[in-house]
């Protein structure tokens, strides 16, 4: 059977780091951020829905979803935070499962399902383990604000849209410390590889 390895961070986090880090040792990351932005591209179901709910005016030119646009209605709103979840939600799970059975079928002893919402979500029953990759408050609203050029307002308004890290670090089965380089990073990654006998 092939482990399923859940990863998660909250934004900033440095998440997207570690999961890169998975090419190193040949193991296929699921990346669920990815496939949110693929179903939502025009032609896609998910896509109609969302114009139909939120009107054109998300729109751009191109008729390409104005992610940013979209943001600031949803972001302070958890109603419509909730609807747009509602549509994009069962589509990204779909395309998820059907890629994580596909690396399955072709031979992989393992398959990271990166998904920034694993616990928000509530998704852990589609993994075996979860691991958190994990930052500190003041370095993650210190990378989020250089990163998208936000105001301390608006970078801390994202960060408590998702629960924080320290109680993700309390569900998850391990926890990888991103504070450092991102050597130490790898070192702390291939530890639980590892350990976890996958490598």
């Amino acid at each position: 059977m092939a482990l399923i390895i859940g990863l998660t961070g909250s934004i900033a986090s440095g998440k997207s780091t570690v999961s890169s880090m998975f090419d190193a040792y040949n193991i296929p990351v699921v990346d669920a951020d990815k496939i949110s932005r693929d179903v939502v591209c025009p032609g896609e179901k998910a896509y109609q829905q969302i114009v139909q709910t939120f009107g054109s005016a998300i729109l751009h030119e191109d008729k390409t979803i104005d992610r940013k646009k979209l943001g600031s209605i949803i972001f302070p709103n958890q109603k419509k935070r909730s609807q747009l979840n509602s549509i994009v939600h069962p589509a990204v799970r779909e395309k998820m499962l059907q890629q994580r059975d596909e690396f399955i079928a072709s031979g992989a002893n393992c398959v990271v399902l990166d998904i920034p919402l694993l616990f928000e979500s509530k998704l852990t029953h589609f993994v075996d383990k979860t691991v958190v990759v994990y930052v500190n408050k003041e370095t993650q609203l210190a990378r989020l604000m250089k990163r998208d050029g936000s105001t301390e307002v608006e970078a801390n308004e994202r960060i408590n849209s998702q629960i924080s890290l320290n109680e993700k670090a309390n569900m998850a089965d391990a926890v990888i410390d991103n504070n450092g380089t991102k050597e130490q990073s790898k070192e702390k990654l291939d530890k639980l590889l590892k350990s976890w006998k996958i490598i």
